[in-house]
C-alpha cells in the first residue's frame, strides 16, 4: 500500500466529506470540555460519534467503550479523533492500526507524536496531528 499522507488538506477534506463514524478517544461528558463539544458538533453535522472513554458506559446517548479494540466488530470506523496528551497516543495508535477500514486517524491541536503518524502512515491510514476536526470541517466548501 501506498505511504498515506501528514496533513494533506484534500485527504483529510475528501474522508471528512465521505467518513460516516468518528471514534473521539478521550471523549467527556462535561459539555465545557473540548471533546464534548466537537462530538456535539460532529453529531449535529450527521457523524456518528462513539465515544472511548473507560470512565463512562454512555456519552452524549451512544454507548461509550474503554478502548478502541472494545467498539463491536461490525461498527466500522473512518476516523479517529484523538483527545488525549502525546505521551499517550501510541497505545491507541496500536489499536488504530487493528481497525478494518480506518482512513484517517486525527490528533488534536497540540497532540504531536512523529512515531505512531509514521506507523499510521505506513499502514496506509492518513494522519492529522495538532490540528483541530471542527475546524477542518467547519473549513469546508459546501
Amino acid at each position: 500500500m501506498s505511504r498515506a499522507s501528514l496533513n494533506d488538506e484534500a485527504t483529510i477534506g475528501n474522508v471528512l466529506r465521505t467518513a460516516k463514524t468518528i471514534a473521539v478517544v478521550g471523549c467527556s461528558p462535561n459539555p465545557s470540555r473540548p471533546s464534548n463539544s466537537i462530538s456535539r458538533y460532529l453529531q449535529s453535522r450527521g457523524y456518528r460519534v462513539v465515544p472511548v472513554n473507560p470512565g463512562h458506559r454512555e456519552i452524549l446517548g451512544e454507548p461509550c467503550y474503554p478502548d478502541l479494540s472494545s467498539i463491536p466488530g461490525d461498527l466500522a470506523i473512518d476516523v479517529v479523533d484523538v483527545f488525549r496528551r502525546s505521551e499517550l497516543v501510541a497505545p491507541v495508535a496500536d489499536e488504530a492500526l487493528k481497525l478494518p477500514g480506518l482512513r484517517l486517524f486525527f490528533m488534536q491541536d497540540g497532540v504531536v507524536d512523529e512515531s505512531s503518524a509514521s506507523r499510521l502512515r505506513d499502514a496506509g491510514i492518513a494522519v492529522a496531528m495538532d490540528r483541530c476536526i471542527y475546524r477542518d470541517h467547519a473549513g469546508l466548501p459546501r
